[in-house]
């Protein structure tokens, strides 16, 4: 791995837990912000020269700190010294820093950092698109993909919830019990996101960002640890255990996709498997269903099949349904789409997705499935249409080229049609 590819993961891996400590420091999210970019820049400068530190995310909060305390003094020649209050802990920190930070540390000042942005104060699309960009570091390019939503309004959405979180004077004490249950759905709900933007990523080279996978996963185990009854948060984290399991045999050795159906099993990692499975069923013991319960159930069907034709498609496509009464949307019927696909043919499944096309109209995805459902119903110029249109949102390299071997094999049927006619 080269030096810049090394930094950005480790600069990546290492932003919850510096922009949490530095918020804690300076409590204003720009200046966090700010200080932790300053570091960053700072050690693609430094790293490649003299090593990486030992610990990362360490001299981020060190250097970025700094970095920040001289802006203030810079300001301060001009306007009154920040009070002790807003410059806090400043003692402890520099204390804890010579002794290494430890786990524990981090661990109080991420989760603060995740429930101050899922603050009830913020209304519920500003608290998950704030918490994704301060929290996880996702682009506001990153952050519209996640929403299906145009970058503009999650950039309005992300300022406007930073000033409300200044003007409002949240405090950022850790929450309280009760507080933390509040808050407990937004918090899934963002760190369930930043795990959809690692398993398929909404842009860049990489189509898998496994980094981030690894985040949420951690991150919910850390909920879990808060929450250790919660039949949801047992989900959350079953379901990304389930998923993520699947992660070595999801591209072939030249990056391109591998459909579910023709992935080699045994590369799965039975670990998580195993460990998802046991949440799922510790889960269901509550009687409480939940939509994070519901798809990680229906992930535990796919890891229970050896061979995809062992999947038991009408049992997901009964779990789907319960999900969209749960939780009704465009891509849950577009995910049910799939399972009909699978136990009853294109037709019926066809049937359930063109009405979506209003509301998918700019989702990969749903062109992508549409191209494919018509093209096994031999309507070919039609899943042609919809192939062009899906290769025009693929956001990586591995979709756009998945959608081109459709193509290859759409023209190559027509081909042999012509000469058989």
């Amino acid at each position: 791995m080269n030096d810049v590819a090394w930094i950005e993961k480790a600069l990546t891996a290492a932003r919850p837990q510096a922009m949490a400590a530095l918020l804690r420091y300076f409590r204003d999210l720009d200046r966090a912000e700010e200080a932790f970019q300053e570091a960053c820049l700072r050690a693609m400068k430094t790293w490649p020269e003299k090593g990486p530190p030992r610990d990362p995310a360490a001299w981020l909060i060190f250097v970025g700190r700094n970095a920040a305390l001289d802006a203030v003094r810079r300001e301060a020649r001009n306007t009154q010294l920040p009070s002790d209050d807003v410059l806090s802990d400043l003692d402890d920190a520099e204390a804890g820093m010579a002794e290494r930070l430890d786990d524990a540390h981090y661990r109080d000042d991420i989760l603060r950092l995740m429930f101050i942005c899922c603050h009830p104060d913020l209304p519920a699309t500003q608290q998950i698109a704030l918490a994704l960009r301060i929290v996880s570091g996702l682009s506001v390019r990153e952050i519209a993909s996640a929403f299906l939503a145009n970058e503009k309004a999650v950039e309005q959405r992300i300022t406007r919830a930073k000033r409300r979180v200044a003007d409002a004077s949240i405090p950022y004490a850790t929450p309280s019990p009760a507080e933390r249950a509040e808050r407990l759905g937004a918090v899934a709900a963002m760190i369930y996101l930043v795990f959809n933007e690692g398993y398929s990523a909404s842009g860049g080279e990489a189509h898998i960002k496994t980094q981030l996978c690894d985040e949420a996963i951690r991150l919910a185990r850390l909920l879990l640890r808060l929450f250790p009854t919660e039949p949801e948060i047992m989900g959350l984290l079953a379901l990304m255990l389930l998923n993520h399991a699947r992660t070595p045999a999801r591209l072939d050795d030249d990056g391109q996709i591998v459909l579910l159906e023709d992935q080699d099993r045994s590369l799965w990692n039975s670990n998580f498997i195993a460990e998802g499975i046991a949440l799922v069923d510790k889960a269901m013991r509550h009687r409480e269903p939940g939509p994070y319960q519901i798809q990680a159930a229906i992930a535990a069907l796919h890891a229970h099949a050896k061979t995809a034709a062992e999947t038991d498609w009408r049992e997901i496509e009964l779990l789907y349904r319960m999900l969209e009464r749960l939780q009704p949307s465009p891509v849950v019927t577009l995910n049910r789409a799939v399972a009909v696909f699978k136990a009853q043919g294109a037709a019926p499944a066809l049937e359930l997705v063109e009405p979506l096309e209003e509301r998918l109209s700019n989702y990969f995805y749903f062109h992508g499935l549409r191209g494919a459902l018509l093209q096994e119903l031999g309507r070919d110029k039609d899943a042609r249409i919809s192939f062009d249109k899906a290769i025009s949102l693929a956001r990586t390299p591995a979709e756009a080229s998945h959608i081109r071997q459709h193509i290859d094999r759409l023209a190559g049927d027509g081909a042999k049609r012509q000469e058989a006619g």
